[in-house]
C-alpha cells in the first residue's frame, strides 16, 4: 500500500517514446498515468475532446500527439484555459472552443417569419436542438477523494474546467498518488472559489459565517501586484474548511465548520458574487447519461494516480483497482 492508501500496482503503461531519465519519480508517475489514461478513454472516433490545465495534462497532450497526424487532424481539441490552448498549439493540434460547439440538429431559417423571432431575441439563429458533446475531457485535479469527488482550481482555471468536464460525455482525471486523499481538503488546503471582483468582500464575510476561518482572496505574488485575475476577468477566493465529509460519514458539527461535500458545494453557489466553486462532485457523466439526462458530469469516470516506481492504479465507481 501507498502512503495515501493506494494498492500497488501490478503493471506499467506503455512505455513512452523518449528517454524518461532526466524527469523527476513524480514527473515520471504523471506522465506515466497521463499515457495509460489516452490509451484507456480516447474514442477511436472522436470529434471533440476536452483539455484541461495543469502540470499533468502536459504528458496528456504528449500522450495523444504521439498517436501521429492522421489520428489527431480529424479532431478539435478544447481547451480549458489558456495554458491549454498553448499547450494545445504548440503540439500541433486543431484548435476548437467550447462556444463554438454546434447544435446536432440545427433547423435553417425561414427569413419570412424566423428572422423578427431572431432580430428581437426570441430565437437563437439556427441553434435548436441539442449541442453536441465532447467526447472526453482529460484534466488534472488538486486532491481527489475516495468517492471521486474533486478539488480543483489551484491554477484559477476552476470555472472553464468545470464548463468543460461538464460538456464531455465522460471526463477522466489524471494526477500523481499525492493528490489521492480519503477526504477532500485532508491535504489541500482551501476551496478555490472564483467570484465576480466587486463581491470580494461580501463573499469573504459570507464565507466566515459558514466556518471558515480565513479565507482569502488570491494575490498574484511577486509577479503580480494585486489579485489574480482568471481568463474570465474574475478573482479567486481561496477558502480553508475541515475535510469534508461523505454522505456516508456522520454528520458533520456546523459549529466546527465541518461540512459535507455536496452541501458546501451547494451552499457556495448560493452566496452572491460567486462564479463557480473548486468542488467537483455528484454524477459522472456516464451516470447522467444513464439517467437520460442531456450534460456531462463534474465527477471524473475514473482517477489515474501515477506511483513513484512507475505504476499506476487507477479510481473508479468500482474502486481502486491496478
Amino acid at each position: 500500500m501507498t502512503s495515501a492508501g493506494l494498492p500497488a500496482a501490478t503493471h506499467a503503461p506503455p512505455a513512452a517514446h523518449h528517454d524518461e531519465a532526466l524527469l523527476s519519480p513524480i514527473e515520471r508517475a504523471k506522465r506515466q498515468a497521463s499515457f495509460r489514461a489516452v490509451h484507456d478513454h480516447f474514442p477511436p472516433d472522436a470529434r471533440y475532446v476536452g483539455i484541461g490545465s495543469g502540470s499533468t495534462v502536459v504528458y496528456v497532450v504528449e500522450a495523444i500527439a504521439a498517436m501521429g497526424v492522421e489520428v489527431t487532424s480529424r479532431i478539435l481539441f478544447v481547451p480549458t484555459g489558456f495554458q491549454s490552448r498553448e499547450l494545445i498549439v504548440e503540439a500541433g493540434l486543431p484548435l476548437g472552443g467550447i462556444d463554438s460547439l454546434v447544435p446536432t440538429q440545427a433547423t435553417q431559417l425561414k427569413m419570412s417569419a424566423d428572422a423578427v423571432r431572431v432580430a428581437t431575441g426570441q430565437q437563437d439563429m439556427a441553434l435548436q436542438g441539442k449541442r453536441l458533446m465532447l467526447d472526453v475531457a482529460f484534466d488534472g485535479a488538486d486532491e481527489v477523494d475516495e468517492q471521486r469527488n474533486c478539488i480543483k482550481g489551484g491554477g484559477a482555471c476552476l470555472f472553464q474546467e468545470k464548463l468543460v468536464a461538464t460538456s464531455a460525455r465522460k471526463f477522466v482525471c489524471v494526477a500523481d498518488h499525492r493528490k489521492f486523499q480519503t477526504r477532500l481538503l485532508s491535504k489541500w488546503p482551501t476551496v478555490p472559489i472564483e467570484i465576480v471582483p466587486p463581491s470580494a468582500p461580501t463573499v469573504i464575510r459570507t464565507l466566515r459565517t459558514l466556518g471558515s476561518p480565513a479565507p482569502f482572496l488570491r494575490l498574484g505574488g511577486s509577479a503580480k501586484a494585486g489579485p489574480i485575475v482568471t481568463d474570465n476577468g474574475n478573482f479567486i477566493i481561496d477558502a480553508p474548511f475541515p475535510p469534508l465529509r461523505l454522505p456516508s460519514d456522520a454528520a458533520p458539527d456546523p459549529s466546527k465548520g465541518e461540512w459535507e461535500v455536496g452541501a458546501l458545494a451547494r451552499r457556495l453557489k448560493e452566496i452572491v458574487g460567486v462564479v463557480e466553486t473548486g468542488i467537483f462532485w455528484g454524477r459522472d457523466g456516464a451516470e447522467v447519461a444513464q439517467a437520460g439526462e442531456e450534460g456531462g458530469g463534474q465527477k471524473p469516470v475514473a482517477a489515474y494516480f501515477g506511483l513513484e516506481g512507475g505504476e499506476v492504479v487507477v479510481l473508479d465507481k468500482g474502486g481502486v483497482r491496478s
